[in-house]
């Protein structure tokens, strides 16, 4: 029951996000998004430093430094390959670009939710070992609350181009579809070996600052209002952390 409440929290978090397509008329204000972005980069920054590092480095330092490295440097090769969220931004003048915009926000969310998948996945995997199911709680709320803003981001402009609010709705859900399965997957593995847990905690965290610094906070700080995303980044980053430690 952990397990499956697990998996599906983070999910249910990105199917909510896209159900604003039913409710909101049209895409959302940039002071709105700058705000959602920040909030869910300070919940991503604080899932990682008290749910993966710190678990990771209370079994060894050694394992913490390597898996972080590890995770970074698989989101670097994925992110030579998955275009950018905000590359439009950085294509100069002219240049025509081989994706459309909603398709690179889709493939971008997706490369999100990757290592949140693979985070949820080590903690469930490290219950009564290296983690606490409270953790694993906050950790599968945590990104839940991270992924309803990446749903209605993909939902909103699927409508605005023209899709039904019913197409747009499915594909900003489909758009998490790799979050549980990722995390699931990530179980199994480490299920056939404890030894390596630590390890994955680092990788994940690794994994999901690189998209903070190199995702979310650019657009967060990207044209008018970017204050606004960097208060919003303290707030989610402080109930985060409050909301993990009373938990773990």
């Amino acid at each position: 029951m952990e397990i499956a409440i697990g998996l599906l929290i983070p999910f249910l978090g990105t199917t909510l996000g896209s159900s604003c397509v039913f409710f909101l008329k049209k895409e959302m204000k940039s002071t709105f998004q700058h705000g959602l972005i920040g909030f869910a980069s300070g919940v991503m920054v604080a899932a990682s430093i008290w749910s993966l590092l710190l678990p990771s480095i209370e079994v060894s330092i050694f394992a913490a430094f390597v898996g972080f490295w590890l995770g970074t440097l698989f989101l670097f090769g994925l992110d030579q390959w998955i275009p950018h969220l905000h590359m439009d931004s950085q294509q100069p003048e002219g240049h025509k670009s081989h994706f459309k915009k909603t398709t690179m926000m889709i493939l971008a969310v997706t490369l999100h939710n990757i290592p949140e998948g693979m985070a949820v996945g080590v903690v469930l995997a490290g219950l009564n070992q290296t983690s606490t199911s409270a953790a694993a709680l906050a950790l599968a709320i945590g990104i839940a609350i991270q992924n309803f803003p990446e749903g209605a981001i993909i939902s909103m402009p699927l409508h605005a181009q023209g899709q039904s609010r019913c197409k747009a709705f499915l594909g900003g859900t489909l758009s998490g579809a790799v979050e549980p399965i990722g995390a699931a997957l990530t179980l199994c593995f480490a299920s056939i070996t404890t030894r390596f847990l630590p390890y994955l905690f680092g990788f994940a965290a690794g994994a999901m600052m690189y998209v903070v610094v190199e995702e979310l906070i650019p657009e967060m700080s990207s044209g008018k209002h970017s204050n606004i995303g960097v208060l919003c980044f303290s707030l989610g980053f402080t109930l985060m952390m409050v909301f993990d430690v009373v938990l773990g």
